[in-house]
């Protein structure tokens, strides 16, 4: 079955406008938008070049700098390759890259041309490449060289008929490009030219000679763009359908949410492009102003001063690892951060104490902006709500962005909250995912239609909002651990943990117990120069004791250099879980 048969959800305006508390702090016009029925690159492209920025670099790659027209000029060639080799209104073709100008390019060629672009981390092991690849009937891949050593051994198990092969030297300058081949390049295994597979250079010159038809730009607004992915709470994997007009709306709101966003400005694209925030915010969104995207492909913590330095960005978008990577990066200390307008935390929360060390870090560098963090999904094109210059609340994730509608109700209803009270965050509004791919059961426990006839998503987190409309988030609602009855949220034990100035991060667990059914434990990486003491251990217990409630204190502590991470830089606590619940096994049989 193909991606246009399947039956999705879409957006197409509300049954009823539901209440919004905090539309005071946006005007009628944030409040009432229209989404375009255009394709996600017809809209950008309108903007970017109707705005007279075609001469604005649009791109800038180790020093290649690309401006707005040439980049559009390519997208259209890149569009005709994609044609020209059989792709249609509807396929799925895979893009397995970092952040490159050429993954990027297709991207939004595919997009121009009706394609579906499937996102995939190009670090994901073979197993994974496979199943995603026979999940969303893939048929043809572009694919970075560093994966053709797993990729050769699934494609003949896949659709896939042709594989387009990149490399991260591809727009590299010249000399650049020969000492990457020196150092780095030669170590890539890599395939023969042949019917299967094409190189970049090769793949362009189709375009360049494609002139059967025109690419047909008849891409409409509920027409479905891209797959992301979410582990989901189960960690089983989920591709996530956004359409064009998801992705539009969600630039849109930017537009109003972040109004100092212009052409002037320079972003650092450290977030990948196959993470929803890194698509959505760091790219697109500063397409549609005309500012400047400087692509890392690769990111090192150790040479985060060197970027800031060379690139005086306005923009930073990151998970907390990449602000973790500012403020202890010692060659920071004489960095200048006066050119920053924001600085936009996503893909995990930040305790509160997190927050104000970083506001104090940018502060003493420089900046006169704050940093600033949201709550988001990728089954919403990332953003939801957003802590605002001008509307800003300590401690919360701010209020929903203009023409999102969020709802607090009772877990799995459509029944709301008193204000302040905890339930599940609910979302409703034109960035609404479609669906899963392929996946009616999950869609359906998603998306709900509720007593006022709109579809909403329900998130599986829990948080509350008060009169004014800002939320605060507390925990998935998965990962809550309920002890003798009592709601427990590992969130909190692990911000009141990270007070402790030795600790760098912790993750909390629930363990199974004779009698309380579950308890807290604690795994804690500490910072450097610090050790696992009785004296430190001591402290940590004493601070849980004095700021949680008795059934909330972790009854166990395990302290470890680092904590396992996700791909995207988030505490990966299902792995902790899974490790916990193997150790005891072991333990149960070693004992018998």
């Amino acid at each position: 079955m193909g991606i246009l048969d399947m039956k999705f959800f879409s957006f197409i305006g509300f049954k009823k406008k539901p209440k919004a508390t905090w539309n005071k702090y946006y005007d009628k016009k944030a409040m009432n938008f229209d989404v375009p029925n255009i394709s996600i690159y017809q809209y950008i492209k309108e903007k970017s070049l109707t705005n007279k920025y075609k001469d604005n670099i649009a791109i800038e790659y180790y020093g290649t700098k690309i401006t707005y027209q040439e980049f559009y000029r390519r997208i259209d060639s890149i569009a005709k390759s994609f044609r020209s080799q059989g792709i249609r209104r509807g396929d799925v073709v895979t893009v397995l890259s970092a952040n490159t100008p050429e993954a990027v390019m297709s991207f939004y060629a595919l997009n121009k041309i009706g394609a579906v672009a499937n996102m995939i981390h190009p670090l994901s092991g073979e197993n994974e490449i496979k199943e995603a690849l026979q999940r969303y009937s893939t048929v043809m891949l572009v694919a970075m060289d560093i994966t053709y050593s797993k990729i050769k051994n699934i494609l003949d198990d896949t659709e896939v008929y042709k594989t387009i092969i990149i490399s991260a030297k591809d727009s590299m300058p010249t000399l650049m490009k020969i000492g990457y081949e020196v150092t780095q390049g030669y170590k890539v295994e890599k395939p023969k030219k042949s019917e299967d597979f094409l190189y970049w250079k090769d793949f362009i010159k189709l375009g360049e000679n494609y002139s059967k038809d025109k690419v047909a730009e008849e891409t409409k607004r509920d027409t479905p763009a891209v797959i992301l992915h979410s582990g989901g709470s189960t960690g089983t994997p989920k591709g996530i359908v956004l359409s064009n007009g998801n992705f539009n709306a969600a630039t849109i709101q930017s537009e109003y949410a972040l109004p100092d966003l212009d052409r002037e400005d320079t972003i650092l694209a450290i977030m990948p492009i196959f993470h929803g925030f890194g698509l959505s915010v760091s790219i697109t969104d500063a397409f549609a102003v005309g500012a400047k995207v400087v692509l890392i492909p690769t990111f090192k913590a150790s040479e985060f001063d060197k970027l800031i330095t060379k690139h005086n960005p306005s923009v930073l978008v990151g998970v907390p690892t990449l602000f973790e990577a500012l403020t202890n990066n010692e060659r920071m200390k004489n960095v200048n951060l006066s050119n920053l307008k924001y600085v936009i935390g996503g893909g995990d929360t930040l305790s509160k104490k997190r927050v104000e060390s970083i506001n104090s870090f940018l502060h003493e560098h420089g900046a006169k902006t704050n940093f600033t963090q949201g709550y988001g999904m990728t089954e919403a094109v990332a953003c939801i709500s957003f802590d605002l210059k001008y509307a800003s609340r300590p401690g919360t994730v701010g209020i929903p962005w203009p023409g999102t509608y969020v709802q607090i109700t009772k877990p799995g209803t459509d029944e709301p909250v008193e204000f302040g009270e905890d339930g599940e965050i609910c979302i409703c509004g034109p960035t609404v995912m479609l669906g899963y791919y392929n996946n009616e059961k999950e869609t359906n426990e998603a998306l709900h239609i509720h007593k006022d006839g709109n579809v909403w998503l329900h998130s599986g987190d829990i948080g509350s909002m008060d009169k004014d409309g800002f939320i605060s988030y507390k925990q998935r609602l998965k990962r809550m651990i309920v002890t003798s009855g009592y709601n427990v949220y590992p969130s909190q034990i692990e911000e009141v943990i990270e007070r402790h100035p030795a600790v760098m991060d912790s993750s909390v667990i629930g363990i199974p117990h004779p009698y309380k059914v579950e308890v807290a434990k604690a795994y804690i990486a500490l910072k450097q120069g610090y050790k696992d003491t009785p004296k430190l251990r001591a402290e940590i217990e004493t601070l849980c004791k004095k700021n949680l409630a008795a059934y909330s204190i972790p009854k166990e502590y395990e302290f470890r250099k680092s904590l396992p991470k996700t791909m995207i830089g988030k505490v990966d606590f299902r792995k902790l879980q899974q490790e916990n619940i193997e150790r005891r096994m072991e333990e149960k049989h070693g004992n018998k």
